[in-house]
């Protein structure tokens, strides 16, 4: 399975927090998975880190290489998805990651429950 994990999936898994449920600590953890982190959440993060708003790793890129994860860009065709998805949620990076996932072909980690609204575009954890 291929999935891309949401910023606060993310950031659970950095920091091996007990609300990253368990469910997706399995399917983070099992070697036959592709993890895969957008530059939508490092944006996130570099942004809320920078606003002292969140307690993030400093050096994100390093955290993700140690733990496996692959890295995906943000394209045009990305942003051109996410724009044209319905309202159903205000967030512009919960929306690229729906977007992604959808265009990549990913499974979407996430905990936000809103997301669900998107079920026809994307498959959630």
């Amino acid at each position: 399975m291929k999935v891309l994990l949401d910023t606060h999936v993310l950031l659970w898994w950095l920091a091996n927090d007990d609300s990253l449920p368990r469910d997706a600590r399995r399917i983070i953890r099992d070697g036959a998975n592709r993890a895969f982190v957008s530059a939508a959440s490092a944006w996130e993060i570099a942004i809320k880190r920078a606003l002292g708003k969140l307690d993030a790793p400093a050096e994100l890129e390093t955290a993700l290489q140690e733990s496996q994860f692959e890295t995906l860009a943000i394209t045009v065709r990305h942003a051109v998805t996410a724009g044209a998805l319905p309202g159903h949620h205000g967030d512009p990076f919960d929306r690229m990651l729906v977007a992604q996932a959808q265009l990549e072909g990913l499974t979407l980690i996430t905990h936000d429950r809103r997301l669900t609204a998107y079920g026809e575009f994307v498959r959630l954890v």
